[in-house]
């Protein structure tokens, strides 16, 4: 038990600041996983968890709860995961683009 006042105050500093850090990471989890769940049973709302997750990380990142290159690394995983369902055409695209006819220049002719 610390017997100067500032180390008291110290101490109770550090206890509330890791129950809430505790609880911030425990949310990032929480997200980050129900993100997965979503993509891996082709969810029609699979793409709002992901950002929404996404969003988590950066937040808790940005805290220094977790470290940036975790933060990155997650959400990269995250996103090459669902990229990888929407080309195997598990959910239809929000919009389809028209294809584009290309002209040819006609040759000046002398």
């Amino acid at each position: 038990m610390a017997n100067i006042q500032s180390q008291i105050k110290r101490n109770r500093q550090n206890e509330k600041r890791r129950l809430r850090n505790r609880n911030n990471r425990g949310s990032t989890r929480t997200a980050v996983s129900q993100a997965r769940a979503n993509v891996a049973k082709a969810a029609p709302e699979s793409k709002e968890a992901v950002m929404a997750a996404i969003s988590q990380l950066d937040r808790s990142a940005g805290k220094g709860i977790i470290h940036a290159n975790k933060a990155a690394r997650l959400k990269s995983r995250l996103m090459k995961r669902l990229s990888g369902m929407e080309k195997k055409g598990e959910e239809p695209s929000a919009e389809a683009k028209p294809v584009k006819k290309t002209r040819t220049k006609k040759s000046a002719e002398k």
